[in-house]
């Protein structure tokens, strides 16, 4: 399953960057964040690894990012790998006007009967969740609006 999501956060791409590229900010636009562990020596590097746990209703959710390609400010792709599922995002990021154009190109690679089933049935919930993110970051980019406030 592939999708594109896209949001104009007004921020010139320097500052968007700096705000993005700090995991201690993550809380604040990724909800259900529980915490994350860096796993490489040299975080941030591409090849790098952080280890991601999130709190999705009534259940845990682990994962692992790999940064995959690190070209800031204008592009970083990653690799998150969970249960199931094998999602590879590539982000883009365009200053426009003093403002940043984020373009978030996903795929989604599921295993295993239950991923697979949900992928097919309910693609949509993918999607969404990948633009509530960014559109949670814009909050907190824009205005400091946190996630950890609601």
């Amino acid at each position: 399953m592939k999708y594109t999501t896209e949001v104009t956060v007004d921020l010139p791409r320097d500052e968007f960057i700096k705000k993005l590229d700090d995991p201690e900010n993550m809380k604040h636009w990724q909800k259900g964040l529980v915490g994350y562990e860096q796993l490489s020596v040299k975080p941030g590097l591409e090849g790098a690894q952080m280890s991601l746990t999130y709190k999705m209703g009534k259940r845990d959710l682990q994962m692992v990012e790999t940064i995959i390609k690190r070209n800031l400010p204008e592009e970083l792709h990653t690799i998150y790998d969970a249960k199931g599922v094998h999602n590879i995002q590539k982000n883009y990021f365009h200053e426009v006007d003093g403002q940043t154009k984020w373009v978030s190109e996903c795929e989604f690679q599921f295993s295993g009967l239950g991923m697979k089933v949900m992928g097919f049935l309910m693609p949509g919930a993918f999607k969404k969740q990948s633009l509530t993110y960014m559109q949670d970051f814009k909050a907190f980019a824009e205005k400091g609006i946190s996630v950890l406030d609601t």
